[in-house]
């Protein structure tokens, strides 16, 4: 079948990861405590602890390993800040990451749907290890598809960029040759995110 759209040069991806803690009654609504970016040979373009704008009741701390002093002033930056930062480092780029539409909403962004690869949804990734009705866990992508062990000790929004990252390009080619025929290899985010994207 003939290419339809171009396939993108590298320098128009960005991975995007954050990690949350949660507030609210028992800590479970999620609230941005970390965002990290980076470019498509793994650098870090942006990446910081934002301060909190609700109560903290859970820092998830064996999951996150965030401490209280990691989320103090001056050791972040204000969420209306990082916001802002973030939105305008992945405007016109294409979003590499894993569940983006969690990044998206704690984010408060919306983003194209069409300018994300999102490794949770990716349909040979989930026809590979024979879970096609439910998303798999960014560790469990890692090892099974990549023989590399992420998140051991706790969940960092940095390296699970650089993962989902490592991953889209172990299947770049394909991918961006399905979609430069303009078909879509990857299933839909949760009709409950629609908002995330635009």
């Amino acid at each position: 079948m003939a290419q339809k759209y171009p396939v993108p040069s590298p320098d128009k991806f960005l991975a995007l990861s954050t990690t949350s803690v949660g507030c609210g009654p028992g800590g479970g609504t999620p609230m941005i405590a970390r965002v990290a970016v980076v470019d498509y040979r793994g650098q870090t373009v942006f990446c910081t602890y934002v301060l909190p704008t609700n109560p903290v009741t859970d820092y998830r701390t064996s999951t996150t390993g965030i401490q209280p002093s990691d989320l103090q002033p001056g050791n972040t930056l204000p969420w209306k800040e990082v916001q802002q930062r973030v939105a305008q480092l992945i405007r016109d780029k294409i979003l590499v990451g894993h569940t983006l539409w969690q990044d998206l909403s704690v984010l408060g962004i919306p983003h194209p749907a069409v300018a994300t690869r999102d490794v949770a949804l990716y349909q040979p990734f989930r026809n590979s290890l024979r879970s096609t009705n439910q998303v798999i866990g960014l560790q469990t992508l890692m090892w099974h598809l990549m023989r590399r062990r992420v998140q051991d000790t706790h969940v960092c929004a940095l390296e699970n960029a650089r993962a989902a990252l490592d991953l889209y390009r172990s299947h770049a080619d394909e991918w961006e040759a399905t979609i430069s025929r303009g078909q879509w290899p990857s299933f839909l985010p949760p009709s409950t995110f629609s908002r995330c994207y635009l």
